[in-house]
């Protein structure tokens, strides 16, 4: 991921430049001190996220990020932790870092952001990365059969293979497509693979899935056979 720090004190700079260096998945490919020559790179740029102050010299960091066509995500960075209520109310903003803060802390805020790019992608894109053993594996969602949840444990169901990691249904029930809705507490399924239905089961290939109770009306609205004739 490639990033850009707005921030008018070179201490604070020099801090996050380190905490940057120290994460190999982080690229940093711009520092800056007002928010105008910030817009100015933005104009011309395209980055995955923003170190952002709030208590810049010509302008508030809030309302700076208003005035970006099409803002990257954004983790705040400020020593005035009033404004943080006001920053969440963006949805750009995803997580507010108080200084000082330790690298710790600094991590967690990494990991916000690589959630949320997640779901963007997700969402505008047919391709998604599975961290699996610390390797990303790009799976298209077009060949996505259905999702299988096993306590802890995830399972993907693809036309070619299976990828298994510990995740949540939970976490990914808003990052995919509209393609994708949960039928069970332990399955979310292509609509588009459905071979047939009988009953309260759904057969993807050779595969039978169980239509949960709570989630039959919604899976009925999704998937009206109708409008396949």
């Amino acid at each position: 991921m490639n990033c850009i720090i707005l921030e008018d004190e070179i201490p604070a700079q020099n801090l996050l430049k380190i905490f940057i260096s120290k994460v190999p998945t982080l690229q940093l490919v711009g520092t800056f001190q007002t928010a105008n020559d910030a817009k100015e790179y933005l104009n011309e740029h395209t980055v995955d996220f923003i170190f952002l102050d709030i208590n810049l010299p010509d302008i508030l960091g809030i309302d700076f990020i208003k005035t970006v066509k099409n803002p990257p995500q954004v983790i705040i960075t400020t020593a005035y932790p009033k404004f943080a209520v006001e920053s969440f109310e963006l949805d750009t903003i995803v997580d507010y870092l108080v200084k000082p803060f330790s690298f710790d802390r600094f991590l967690k805020a990494i990991q916000k952001v690589e959630k949320a790019i997640s779901i963007t992608q997700a969402k505008s894109s047919n391709n998604i990365f599975l961290n699996i053993d610390k390797t990303l594996h790009k799976v298209n969602l077009d060949d996505v059969l259905y999702i299988e949840s096993d306590r802890n444990y995830l399972t993907f169901v693809t036309k070619h293979k299976k990828y298994v990691f510990i995740d949540s249904l939970k976490n990914w029930s808003t990052k995919l497509t509209e393609n994708f809705i949960q039928v069970h507490k332990s399955y979310i399924i292509n609509v588009h693979q459905i071979d047939k239905l009988a009953g309260n089961d759904i057969y993807i290939g050779i595969n039978k899935i169980p239509i949960g109770r709570t989630f039959k009306q919604e899976f009925i609205k999704k998937f009206n056979p109708k409008n396949n004739q």
